[in-house]
């Protein structure tokens, strides 16, 4: 059955009807299913835990990188085994995969009844709602992008974890030549600062201390008068917040003003994840990224200074189409130099639809030299890491609880600086701030006692 965009028929509303969502990618990710519920919830949907429960399956997607998208299209599979219980169960697909292939989702991968790309979410029970009905076909379509779209008077359904996720900013501007996200996430759109203070006070009002400010490039945020470092001064002070993070923000939008706010707003946590992507300019300006490591250093030389104590985490790509032996050693170096506390690495995934699949043929690094250059920079990564753990230990850390370890009778936190910490606990003590001091570590957590 062909693909076709729908609204759906208006008035059909499935109240009772059971919604389970699971969710794969970022943080942005988890907070469009809070938002997805919160609009499944308003048109009479009841969540669920468990697809084995479900009238509707919604998998929420990320189209970051190849791995995710074979993944996601495996679970999709598994999950038809629930039309045998429920022959009339709608299977969905949404978020940034769902965007990215369109149509071809739903023609390449069997039984999939909808997809629905990141701004389309209002039109979900109209739609689903009307397939249940048989009122329109099943293998419908919503991929248009709005460019008003912030779901602004959408009530989130926060049910789990210990920390708010807030979207003060949908998609991005930029245009890294790697990256799919303007394509499936649209431009950058900024709510306005009024709604996310509202939205950070209903947080509160739920129970969470924890507010972390999500946007593609989070530190980009206009609205007015308002930029991110206005914005997030106003979001540490609500009465009730503990503690603040942002992510993910972009080096050229590290100001004086942002570290002058990180620095003395006491809930604005002393962490900061700020991309590198790569050490080699050459690589840089194939990237699109718009600074020189020059640059970098100099926004990380400024952090350290204004904010002392911080804890910096970054990304890397190695294997950019281009990047040389030299240009990875550039990368090598700027690791031992600055020093991450922490870094998510990976090897370069082609994205069908980024300006960087139009890079010559010979340009593209082998998988063979990708895959010994990434292991290389974990081995350096790891051994820093290690050795930055190493000397906070017998140093007491304020703690807090979000889950049980995996460890037998112990529970796992986070400290300001955005460090995870196991230690003996009860299970009733997630949610509360704990001073613990670290007694050992693994190289990248800590295994701590309560003080």
């Amino acid at each position: 059955m062909g693909a076709r965009g729908a609204r759906g028929v208006r008035g059909l509303r499935p109240f009772g009807s059971r919604v389970y969502i699971e969710t794969y990618g970022c943080q942005m990710n988890i907070n469009d299913t809070e938002l997805m519920e919160g609009l499944l919830a308003d048109e009479g949907f009841v969540r669920v835990d468990g697809p084995d429960r479900a009238d509707v399956i919604l998998v929420n997607t990320c189209a970051i990188r190849e791995h995710a998208e074979r993944r996601v299209r495996g679970r999709i599979g598994e999950l038809q085994r629930h039309r045998k219980r429920h022959p009339e169960l709608v299977l969905g697909v949404t978020g940034c995969m769902a965007q990215r292939l369109g149509p071809r989702l739903i023609e390449e991968t069997a039984g999939v009844d909808l997809v629905a790309g990141p701004d389309a979410y209002r039109g979900l029970p109209e739609l689903i709602g009307s397939i249940q009905a048989n009122a329109i076909e099943r293998g419908q379509t919503l991929l248009e992008l709005d460019s008003e779209e912030n779901y602004e008077g959408v009530a989130s359904v926060r049910r789990q974890g210990v920390s708010a996720w807030i979207t003060v900013q949908r998609g991005c501007d930029h245009r890294c030549t790697f990256c799919i996200v303007p394509y499936v996430r649209g431009g950058e759109k900024n709510r306005a600062p009024e709604a996310i203070l509202a939205e950070t006070r209903r947080a509160v009002e739920d129970g969470f201390s924890e507010v972390v400010l999500l946007g593609q490039t989070v530190n980009s945020y206009r609205a007015g008068d308002w930029d991110f470092a206005t914005l997030l001064r106003s979001v540490s002070r609500v009465d009730g917040i503990r503690r603040v993070r942002f992510t993910s923000p972009h080096p050229n939008d590290v100001t004086p003003g942002l570290l002058e706010v990180m620095a003395e707003e006491p809930t604005v946590c002393r962490q900061l994840h700020l991309p590198a992507q790569s050490g080699s300019d050459r690589v840089l300006k194939r990237m699109v990224r718009r600074y020189t490591t020059d640059g970098f250093l100099a926004k990380v030389e400024a952090t350290r200074r204004q904010v002392p104590g911080i804890a910096l985490s970054t990304d890397v790509i190695v294997a950019f189409p281009g990047e040389t032996e030299e240009d990875f050693e550039a990368t090598l170096k700027l690791m031992e130099q600055v020093r991450f506390d922490d870094a998510y690495l990976y090897r370069y995934s082609m994205r069908e639809g980024t300006p960087a699949t139009r890079f010559p043929a010979a340009d593209f690094v082998a998988d063979e030299v990708g895959g010994e250059r990434l292991e290389r920079l974990i081995e350096v990564h790891r051994a820093i890491q290690r050795e930055i753990n190493e000397s906070e230990v017998g140093t007491v850390r304020e703690v807090l609880v979000e889950r049980p370890a995996r460890s037998c009778g112990d529970i796992l936190g986070r400290t300001e600086q955005n460090k995870v910490v196991a230690f003996p606990g009860e299970p009733e003590r997630i949610g509360a701030y704990m001073d613990v001091r670290l007694t050992g570590t693994t190289g990248a957590t800590f295994m701590g006692r309560p003080c």
